[in-house]
Protein backbone atom coordinates (compact mmCIF):
# COMPACT_ATOMS: atom_id res chain seq x y z
CA UNK A 1 0.00 0.00 0.00
CA UNK A 2 1.05 3.49 -0.75
CA UNK A 3 2.67 5.34 2.51
CA UNK A 4 0.67 8.29 1.75
CA UNK A 5 -2.68 6.38 1.20
CA UNK A 6 -1.93 4.62 4.24
CA UNK A 7 -0.96 7.20 7.10
CA UNK A 8 -4.50 9.32 5.89
CA UNK A 9 -6.52 6.51 6.13
CA UNK A 10 -5.05 5.26 9.73
CA UNK A 11 -4.32 8.20 11.34
CA UNK A 12 -7.40 10.09 9.46
CA UNK A 13 -5.06 13.71 8.25
CA UNK A 14 -6.03 15.69 5.50
CA UNK A 15 -3.53 15.86 2.41
CA UNK A 16 -1.61 18.64 3.86
CA UNK A 17 -1.20 17.23 7.35
CA UNK A 18 0.08 13.91 5.82
CA UNK A 19 3.07 15.80 4.01
CA UNK A 20 3.83 17.37 7.17
CA UNK A 21 4.58 14.41 9.03
CA UNK A 22 7.19 13.52 5.87
CA UNK A 23 8.66 16.95 5.76
CA UNK A 24 9.00 17.28 10.16
CA UNK A 25 10.63 13.46 9.92
CA UNK A 26 8.15 11.59 11.77
CA UNK A 27 7.74 8.48 9.02
CA UNK A 28 9.81 6.19 9.89
CA UNK A 29 10.29 2.73 8.07
CA UNK A 30 11.98 -0.17 9.66
CA UNK A 31 14.23 2.95 11.83
CA UNK A 32 15.05 4.94 8.79
CA UNK A 33 13.20 8.27 8.39
CA UNK A 34 10.86 7.72 5.16
CA UNK A 35 10.49 11.09 2.71
CA UNK A 36 8.97 9.25 -0.37
CA UNK A 37 4.84 9.33 -0.21
CA UNK A 38 4.35 6.99 -3.01
CA UNK A 39 6.78 4.33 -0.70
CA UNK A 40 5.04 0.90 -1.27
CA UNK A 41 4.88 -0.93 1.94
CA UNK A 42 3.11 -3.61 4.12
CA UNK A 43 3.40 -4.26 7.76
CA UNK A 44 4.19 -7.61 7.38
CA UNK A 45 7.52 -6.94 5.77
CA UNK A 46 8.13 -3.37 7.14
CA UNK A 47 7.97 -1.42 10.42
CA UNK A 48 5.48 1.52 9.97
CA UNK A 49 5.63 4.55 12.79
CA UNK A 50 4.66 7.58 12.19
CA UNK A 51 4.76 10.18 14.96
CA UNK A 52 5.56 7.16 17.68
CA UNK A 53 2.51 5.36 16.15
CA UNK A 54 2.74 1.78 14.81
CA UNK A 55 0.46 1.05 11.47
CA UNK A 56 -0.59 -1.91 10.58
CA UNK A 57 -1.62 -2.78 6.45
CA UNK A 58 -4.37 -4.78 5.36
CA UNK A 59 -3.05 -6.13 2.01
CA UNK A 60 -3.96 -9.74 0.15
CA UNK A 61 -1.94 -11.88 -1.44
CA UNK A 62 -3.64 -15.04 -3.52
CA UNK A 63 -1.73 -17.87 -5.85
CA UNK A 64 -4.22 -19.46 -7.85
CA UNK A 65 -3.57 -22.66 -10.36
CA UNK A 66 -5.69 -21.50 -13.19
CA UNK A 67 -7.87 -23.37 -14.96
CA UNK A 68 -8.50 -23.68 -18.44
CA UNK A 69 -11.88 -21.23 -19.42
CA UNK A 70 -11.26 -18.87 -16.62
CA UNK A 71 -10.36 -15.31 -17.75
CA UNK A 72 -7.83 -13.11 -15.97
CA UNK A 73 -10.01 -10.06 -15.56
CA UNK A 74 -12.11 -8.83 -12.82
CA UNK A 75 -15.27 -8.96 -14.59
CA UNK A 76 -16.27 -11.02 -18.35
CA UNK A 77 -20.08 -11.05 -19.64
CA UNK A 78 -19.36 -14.26 -21.16
CA UNK A 79 -16.55 -16.48 -19.02
CA UNK A 80 -16.00 -17.19 -15.43
CA UNK A 81 -13.05 -15.10 -14.03
CA UNK A 82 -10.11 -15.50 -11.73
CA UNK A 83 -12.32 -13.58 -8.80
CA UNK A 84 -14.89 -15.62 -9.66
CA UNK A 85 -12.99 -18.41 -8.08
CA UNK A 86 -12.67 -16.66 -4.96
CA UNK A 87 -14.43 -17.14 -1.95
CA UNK A 88 -16.57 -14.02 -1.26
CA UNK A 89 -14.60 -13.47 2.04
CA UNK A 90 -11.67 -13.23 -0.16
CA UNK A 91 -12.76 -10.61 -2.93
CA UNK A 92 -11.51 -7.42 -1.37
CA UNK A 93 -12.13 -4.30 -2.88
CA UNK A 94 -9.39 -3.36 -5.16
CA UNK A 95 -8.17 -7.25 -5.85
CA UNK A 96 -7.00 -7.43 -9.14
CA UNK A 97 -4.70 -10.42 -11.14
CA UNK A 98 -0.76 -9.64 -11.49
CA UNK A 99 -1.11 -9.55 -15.60
CA UNK A 100 -2.93 -12.11 -17.84
CA UNK A 101 -2.95 -15.12 -18.97
CA UNK A 102 -4.79 -16.55 -22.48
CA UNK A 103 -8.14 -18.36 -21.46
CA UNK A 104 -6.68 -21.66 -22.21
CA UNK A 105 -3.61 -20.78 -20.62
CA UNK A 106 -3.18 -22.45 -17.15
CA UNK A 107 -1.22 -22.34 -14.30
CA UNK A 108 0.18 -19.61 -11.56
CA UNK A 109 -1.94 -16.31 -11.36
CA UNK A 110 -0.60 -14.00 -8.48
CA UNK A 111 -3.83 -11.64 -7.09
CA UNK A 112 -3.34 -8.70 -4.93
CA UNK A 113 -5.08 -5.47 -3.94
CA UNK A 114 -1.72 -4.11 -3.53
CA UNK A 115 -1.69 -2.18 -6.53
CA UNK A 116 1.93 -0.38 -6.66
CA UNK A 117 3.33 -4.05 -6.16
CA UNK A 118 1.75 -5.38 -9.56
CA UNK A 119 2.87 -2.45 -11.41
CA UNK A 120 5.85 -2.57 -10.02
CA UNK A 121 6.26 -6.73 -10.81
CA UNK A 122 5.15 -5.65 -14.64
CA UNK A 123 7.35 -3.19 -15.22
CA UNK A 124 9.45 -3.41 -17.90
CA UNK A 125 12.27 -2.41 -16.68
CA UNK A 126 12.15 -5.26 -13.69
CA UNK A 127 12.48 -7.69 -16.23
CA UNK A 128 10.73 -10.40 -14.19
CA UNK A 129 10.63 -13.40 -15.34
CA UNK A 130 7.65 -15.74 -16.23
CA UNK A 131 8.32 -19.04 -16.77
CA UNK A 132 6.04 -21.60 -18.68
CA UNK A 133 5.55 -25.18 -19.50
CA UNK A 134 4.21 -25.61 -23.07
CA UNK A 135 3.09 -28.71 -25.39
CA UNK A 136 4.04 -28.01 -28.86
CA UNK A 137 3.00 -30.05 -32.07
CA UNK A 138 6.33 -30.64 -33.54
CA UNK A 139 10.09 -31.47 -32.88
CA UNK A 140 11.61 -28.47 -30.89
CA UNK A 141 14.77 -28.25 -32.17
CA UNK A 142 18.65 -26.98 -31.41
CA UNK A 143 18.17 -23.88 -34.28
CA UNK A 144 14.52 -23.13 -32.18
CA UNK A 145 17.03 -22.84 -29.25
CA UNK A 146 19.21 -20.79 -30.87
CA UNK A 147 16.13 -18.38 -32.65
CA UNK A 148 14.46 -17.81 -29.30
CA UNK A 149 17.82 -16.67 -27.52
CA UNK A 150 18.66 -14.30 -30.07
CA UNK A 151 15.03 -12.39 -29.84
CA UNK A 152 11.94 -13.84 -31.87
CA UNK A 153 10.88 -11.45 -34.50
CA UNK A 154 6.86 -11.61 -35.34
CA UNK A 155 5.42 -11.05 -39.03
CA UNK A 156 5.63 -7.24 -39.38
CA UNK A 157 9.07 -6.84 -37.75
CA UNK A 158 8.16 -6.39 -33.75
CA UNK A 159 11.08 -8.21 -32.21
CA UNK A 160 11.12 -10.31 -28.69
CA UNK A 161 13.79 -9.86 -25.74
CA UNK A 162 15.90 -13.17 -26.05
CA UNK A 163 13.91 -15.92 -24.48
CA UNK A 164 15.31 -19.67 -22.80
CA UNK A 165 13.66 -22.16 -24.20
CA UNK A 166 14.60 -26.08 -22.99
CA UNK A 167 13.35 -29.22 -24.84
CA UNK A 168 12.17 -31.33 -21.59
CA UNK A 169 11.23 -34.58 -24.34
CA UNK A 170 9.77 -35.50 -27.53
CA UNK A 171 7.16 -37.68 -28.14
CA UNK A 172 7.52 -39.09 -31.42
CA UNK A 173 4.67 -41.56 -31.77
CA UNK A 174 2.52 -38.42 -31.43
CA UNK A 175 5.06 -35.84 -32.55
CA UNK A 176 4.25 -33.73 -29.57
CA UNK A 177 7.62 -31.63 -27.69
CA UNK A 178 7.41 -30.79 -24.02
CA UNK A 179 9.48 -27.69 -23.45
CA UNK A 180 10.02 -25.29 -20.66
CA UNK A 181 10.26 -21.38 -21.54
CA UNK A 182 11.33 -18.23 -19.87
CA UNK A 183 10.50 -14.84 -20.58
CA UNK A 184 11.01 -11.62 -19.29
CA UNK A 185 8.06 -9.74 -20.82
CA UNK A 186 4.63 -9.82 -21.23
CA UNK A 187 3.02 -9.37 -24.94
CA UNK A 188 -0.19 -10.04 -26.20
CA UNK A 189 0.12 -14.48 -26.97
CA UNK A 190 3.27 -13.91 -26.34
CA UNK A 191 4.31 -17.51 -26.04
CA UNK A 192 1.91 -18.81 -28.74
CA UNK A 193 2.85 -16.48 -31.97
CA UNK A 194 7.03 -17.08 -30.87
CA UNK A 195 6.21 -20.97 -31.23
CA UNK A 196 4.20 -19.59 -34.67
CA UNK A 197 7.18 -17.64 -36.01
CA UNK A 198 8.93 -20.80 -36.11
CA UNK A 199 6.17 -23.15 -38.00
CA UNK A 200 4.83 -24.76 -34.69
CA UNK A 201 1.77 -24.81 -32.68
CA UNK A 202 1.63 -24.31 -29.01
CA UNK A 203 -1.31 -27.03 -27.95
CA UNK A 204 -1.09 -26.83 -23.78
CA UNK A 205 0.17 -23.77 -22.19
CA UNK A 206 0.90 -23.73 -17.96
CA UNK A 207 2.58 -21.00 -15.95
CA UNK A 208 4.61 -22.79 -13.52
CA UNK A 209 6.93 -19.74 -12.18
CA UNK A 210 5.84 -15.29 -11.61
CA UNK A 211 9.54 -14.03 -10.35
CA UNK A 212 10.60 -15.88 -7.75
CA UNK A 213 7.28 -17.10 -6.92
CA UNK A 214 6.39 -20.84 -7.92
CA UNK A 215 3.59 -23.07 -8.67
CA UNK A 216 3.00 -24.88 -5.69
CA UNK A 217 2.59 -28.69 -6.69
CA UNK A 218 -0.20 -29.61 -4.50
CA UNK A 219 -1.83 -26.65 -5.27
CA UNK A 220 -5.05 -27.83 -7.11
CA UNK A 221 -6.32 -27.07 -10.24
CA UNK A 222 -8.96 -24.31 -9.56
CA UNK A 223 -7.75 -23.77 -5.99
CA UNK A 224 -6.25 -21.24 -4.59
CA UNK A 225 -4.42 -19.86 -1.24
CA UNK A 226 -2.45 -16.77 0.52
CA UNK A 227 1.06 -16.62 0.22
CA UNK A 228 3.13 -17.75 3.01
CA UNK A 229 5.39 -15.25 4.66
CA UNK A 230 8.20 -16.36 2.90
CA UNK A 231 6.80 -15.92 -0.26
CA UNK A 232 5.66 -12.49 0.45
CA UNK A 233 9.31 -11.86 1.50
CA UNK A 234 10.20 -13.07 -2.00
CA UNK A 235 8.95 -10.16 -3.65
CA UNK A 236 10.15 -7.28 -1.08
CA UNK A 237 13.23 -6.34 -3.65
CA UNK A 238 9.44 -5.33 -5.96
CA UNK A 239 8.08 -3.10 -3.85
CA UNK A 240 8.97 0.81 -4.81
CA UNK A 241 11.68 1.61 -3.70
Amino acid sequence: MRLDKLIEKQLQTSRKQMKRLFLSGKVRVDGQTELRENRNVDSKLHEIVVSGERLVTEEHYFLMNKPAGIVTANHDHQHQTVIDLLAPADRVPGIYSVGRLDRDTTGLVLLTNNGPLGFDLLHPTRKVSKVYEALVNELVTEADVLAFAQGIVFTGGEACQPAKLVPLWYDDKNGYSQVQLTIAEGKFHQVKKMFLARGKKVVALKRIALGPLNLPADLPVGGYRPLSLAELGSLKPYFLS
